[in-house]
């Protein structure tokens, strides 16, 4: 029980840093680009015009509607953190308790490949249970972010807000954009702790010197090349939490109106929109684009 109040205490100064830094990412997806490209120079020292990055971003927001509308949305977002914690770490200890072993009677020994795959459908059942939980507060939250966009008010509340999207399109608005989450956050978990466990075992040597703070950061690195893998799915999930919710930023020009995430992931496809917001520094121009400074986009 003390763990998991002090991951709870963590996870929400965490969430709290980083806020702003989300808040930005889900304009930058959903489209939204308030202010016009400008010469600068890329990472290479070259002059080229680009997007504003994160902190001309920020400094836009905060101008608009001051420093504490960097945090809106922060409410459901801790929300979610919490419960999201104490889900996650009630059911990995309900794994553990109950052995969970997906290779059989056998107790797959330690380091191998068996053990591996044991402990990641652990991780996988326990954190698609968070995520499935505590979905409906990030839907809340990307709606009520996005509202920056149309200066929208429709979502001013944890409870108003549950009201309004359970008025307006039922229990499965709670819902939107959970498939493609799902599907991206099973496969980060399984591309990093396999990447990680072929690392470990074929590229370090244990008899190397700090081995186990090597073994670590080819966790991270791993960790790292797995997010950018599966951030197609992030994009498209964020994406379809707020289409056609009745918020600008959820409508034409800034998205159509897509039946399925299917839809939604071959129309950005099809646009090389895929990794839009990936990035918030050196921002490169979209090719083929045109600035719209009356609609704050490209098209």
């Amino acid at each position: 029980m003390a763990d998991t109040c002090g991951q709870v205490l963590l996870g929400s100064g965490l969430t709290v840093l980083s806020h702003p830094l989300m808040y930005i990412k889900v304009l930058v997806q959903v489209g939204h680009e308030p202010l016009p490209p400008s010469l600068g120079r890329n990472m290479f020292g070259r002059q080229v015009y680009q997007l504003p990055g994160l902190f001309a971003y920020a400094k836009h927001i905060a101008k608009v509607d001051g420093k504490a509308g960097l945090f809106n949305g922060l409410a459901p977002r801790l929300c979610a953190g919490t419960i999201g914690t104490i889900v996650h770490s009630r059911v990995l200890q309900k794994c553990q308790d109950g052995d969970i072993n997906v290779t059989g009677d056998q107790k797959p020994e330690d380091g191998s490949l068996l053990h591996v795959v044991n402990e990641t459908t652990k991780e996988m059942i326990a954190r698609s249970c968070a995520t499935i939980v505590t979905h409906p507060f990030h839907v809340i939250t990307l709606r009520c972010m996005v509202q920056f966009i149309g200066r929208e008010t429709k979502y001013s509340g944890a409870f108003d807000s549950i009201l309004t999207v359970y008025r307006e399109e039922g229990i499965l608005g709670f819902f939107a954009g959970l498939i493609p989450r799902l599907l991206g956050d099973v496969l980060s978990l399984w591309i990093c702790n396999l990447l990680a466990h072929l690392v470990n075992t074929y590229a370090i040597d244990d008899s190397m010197s700090h081995t186990g703070e090597i073994k670590n950061c080819s966790q991270a690195v791993t960790g790292f090349f797995a997010s950018i893998l599966t951030y197609p799915f992030v994009l498209v999930s964020n994406i379809m939490a707020v289409n056609n919710c009745g918020l600008a930023g959820g409508l034409p020009p800034y998205a159509s109106v897509y039946p399925t995430w299917v839809d939604c992931w071959r129309h950005l496809n099809t646009e090389g929109n895929m990794s839009r917001g990936n990035s918030l520094f050196f921002r490169k121009l979209p090719a083929g684009k045109t600035y719209a400074i009356d609609q704050k986009r490209f098209f």
